[in-house]
């Protein structure tokens, strides 16, 4: 089902990537918005927005009556307004909308919201100017990022409230975030050599009407994850190799047979990953281990395979139109519908974030099999040699049961929590960028409680030397190594643990047990 996604590859102009409104992979989101790769727009993208703006310039001449161009919205859609009251509409439109709260987005969050939005202009059926289009461009460009409040958005008619902060600054209102310095958004734009646009019919609204900003965030969040949950690999590896797990459990024909495609690659990356492993040559294994051992590839394959889903309901969104109303040139029509509405990602994102702390939960299972001398195969109590006068790792297990427990209430779904919105007119809304703040936070806890299996692995390869484990699980621990000594007389943790998180965030780790073992699937 992905395939169609990907028929078209996002071009690359040198080290431009083209927007053409169909060509955006997660990973296209992610060099973009993070790491600031450069864009322009392809000729036909313009050429459609063009057209489209001709078809909405001959309709006002005309005074049709199109919603949000000549009318007010949601439940003041009924008000038609008079032509002098059209054009300065748009920009009380943006006022009026721009009513979040909170500390600002992550300056990658919204630039992803911005492409998410400029890609779906390239559709030519928004009916926005091309010059306000390029703004954009120019804003992305020029690392010029609008501040965005996390917090007011109910994603149904797109995530307004932070969209409309995004929009604002396009007139030089607002702030901005520019070479490390917040300001004005003038100053800003003025600093960047850009100059602010006065919106007219139309491309107020079209510049806020979709649901975006939890489209780009929940691009960020379902690369950083998919990261994630191959350096959780890495750390079960290391798992299994110190707890002499009974391998058999890995075997590529039990998981043939049941037939998940996430299954198999998961027994499959193990079984390159554990290559070689002297600790597994060991006598003493038992006929069947614990679920944590014996089952991981099972959860954390169907982890792999839900976010397959979400990759594509994401995939989606970034590469159609959503707008309201959505115009065709082509046909000479307008219509009215909820394109806008973000259940389609919504659902996605829980996706993403209920099975991040259900993996991340069986990360914390093996750890107390680890660190508990009646389950970890002879490995001292909580990893230390000294225990009574030395407690070892025991109270990373604390934190991580912390991190699982937040986690498990972070994963109540924000997507059946409608509250209906202006005057009953928008009756159900998605929830949908509640959902993606709380996943991002679910993630986040993720790759501390991964951090944590991965210091106490380490702890026990020291413990079982001088037998040696495979070589991709020994250059992990060599980078763990790097960061974090051994633990022979006790010593606060606070500081291993937040280095060791940012070490696997940076995919350090990861990168070196995938050198030894190829790429993980």
């Amino acid at each position: 089902m992905g395939a169609l996604l990907h028929e078209h590859p996002l071009q690359q102009a040198g080290p431009t990537a083209v927007l053409d409104g169909h060509s955006l992979k997660v990973e296209d989101v992610v060099a973009i918005a993070r790491h600031r790769q450069p864009i322009e727009l392809h000729p036909d993208a313009i050429r459609r927005i063009n057209k489209c703006r001709a078809l909405l310039e001959r309709k006002i001449q005309s005074r049709e009556i199109m919603y949000g161009v000549n009318t007010g919205i949601g439940e003041l859609s009924e008000v038609v307004l008079t032509p002098d009251q059209v054009q300065q509409f748009q920009k009380y439109l943006l006022y009026s909308h721009a009513a979040g709260y909170g500390e600002p987005c992550a300056e990658e969050d919204v630039r992803a919201g911005m492409l998410s939005r400029l890609n779906t202009h390239c559709w030519g059926h928004s009916g926005i100017r091309h010059e306000v289009v390029q703004l954009q461009i120019d804003m992305l460009n020029h690392g010029v990022t609008p501040v965005v409040c996390q917090k007011g958005s109910v994603g149904a008619c797109g995530d307004l409230s932070p969209m409309a902060q995004m929009a604002i600054t396009l007139m030089g209102e607002g702030e901005v975030f520019y070479q490390g310095k917040r300001l004005p958004a003038k100053q800003g734009l003025s600093e960047a050599g850009l100059t602010p646009i006065v919106f007219r019919e139309r491309d107020g609204l079209a510049t806020i009407n979709g649901s975006d900003l939890m489209t780009g965030m929940g691009c960020i969040e379902l690369a950083d994850a998919e990261r994630w949950l191959k350096t959780q690999e890495v750390a079960l590896a290391m798992t299994l190799e110190a707890l002499n797990a009974n391998m058999k459990a890995y075997d590529h024909r039990i998981h043939d047979v049941r037939g998940y495609p996430g299954a198999q690659t998961c027994a499959e990356n193990v079984r390159r990953l554990t290559e070689g492993s002297e600790l597994l040559q060991r006598p003493g294994k038992k006929v069947q281990d614990a679920y944590s051992l014996r089952s991981s590839p099972q959860v954390t394959g169907a982890a792999k395979d839900a976010f397959k889903w979400s990759r594509y309901m994401l995939e989606i969104e970034l590469n159609h139109a959503a707008d309201n109303p959505v115009f065709f040139p082509d046909e000479d029509l307008v219509l009215t519908g909820a394109n806008f509405q973000g259940t389609p990602m919504a659902f996605a994102l829980e996706m993403v974030g209920m099975s991040v702390t259900t993996v991340a939960a069986l990360s914390e299972r093996r750890l107390n099999r680890l660190m508990n001398p009646h389950l970890s195969a002879g490995l001292p109590a909580f990893l230390t040699k000294g225990a009574g006068m030395f407690s070892g790792l025991m109270l990373t297990q604390y934190t991580a049961g912390a991190l699982i427990c937040e986690n498990r209430v972070l994963s109540h779904p924000a997507a059946t929590g409608s509250i209906p919105a202006a005057a009953d007119q928008e009756d159900f809304v998605s929830m949908g960028m509640t959902t993606a703040i709380k996943t991002r936070q679910i993630i986040e806890n993720a790759w501390a409680v991964l951090a944590i299996e991965l210091m106490a692995a380490a702890q026990a390869f020291d413990l079982r030397a001088p037998v040696k484990p495979s070589p991709a699980s020994q250059a992990a621990y060599e980078a763990i190594r790097h960061h974090v000594k051994r633990l022979d007389d006790d010593r606060a943790l606070y500081d291993d643990i937040n280095t060791l998180t940012r070490v696997a965030k940076e995919g350090q780790v990861l990168a070196a047990a995938e050198k030894l073992a190829g790429k993980l699937n």
